[in-house]
């Protein structure tokens, strides 16, 4: 397996809009392995392509903590397909803002469908910190970052940071 590099915010590559997985072959399930191990490295629970560079519709998700066995999953062509009228307030941070967290409101309740890595049609309905982390991961499918759900200024503000400390690493 191979760890990715992880795009970090500010970065146009994440702002891209992914494109539909046609086939799910043996170089797309290698890929989804390489994420997840890319996302365990870095002590993330969810990880989509284009944080890495790829412009496929996947994501990766694993809520398991240190001491549990790992239950990864893995999403191609995830589309949401039903929402809960009722809200969850969590403290969301990224792989691709590092460091950097807020509150952002997103419904409690979601039903997902999607392709397994063998290219079944699956429907899943998640509530609590899965759903919110579904939501989290399928937002970078669409180009959407965490804070892009918070206000101007608090968004503002830590991209301001990101850019700075890429620019202080670039030094």
């Amino acid at each position: 397996m191979t760890l990715l590099p992880i795009i970090v915010a500010p970065d146009p590559r994440l702002k891209i809009e992914t494109r539909p997985v046609e086939a799910v072959d043996d170089d797309l399930r290698a890929f989804l392995d390489d994420m997840l191990e890319t996302m365990y490295a870095a002590d993330g629970i969810g990880l989509a392509a284009p944080q890495v560079g790829d412009e496929r519709s996947v994501i990766v998700i694993d809520l398991a903590r240190q001491d549990e066995d790992p239950a990864p999953m893995k999403m191609i062509n995830p589309e949401i397909v039903w929402y809960s009228d009722e809200e969850r307030v969590h403290d969301e941070g990224c792989l691709s803002l590092p460091e950097h967290y807020a509150e952002v409101v997103r419904p409690d309740g979601i039903r997902v469908t999607y392709l397994d890595e063998t290219g079944a049609e699956q429907q899943l309905e998640a509530e609590g910190i899965l759903s919110t982390c579904i939501q989290h991961e399928i937002d970078h499918l669409h180009g959407v970052l965490f804070v892009d759900h918070v206000s101007s200024i608090k968004r503002n503000m830590i991209l301001r940071k990101l850019k700075k400390a890429k620019k202080q690493a670039a030094a």
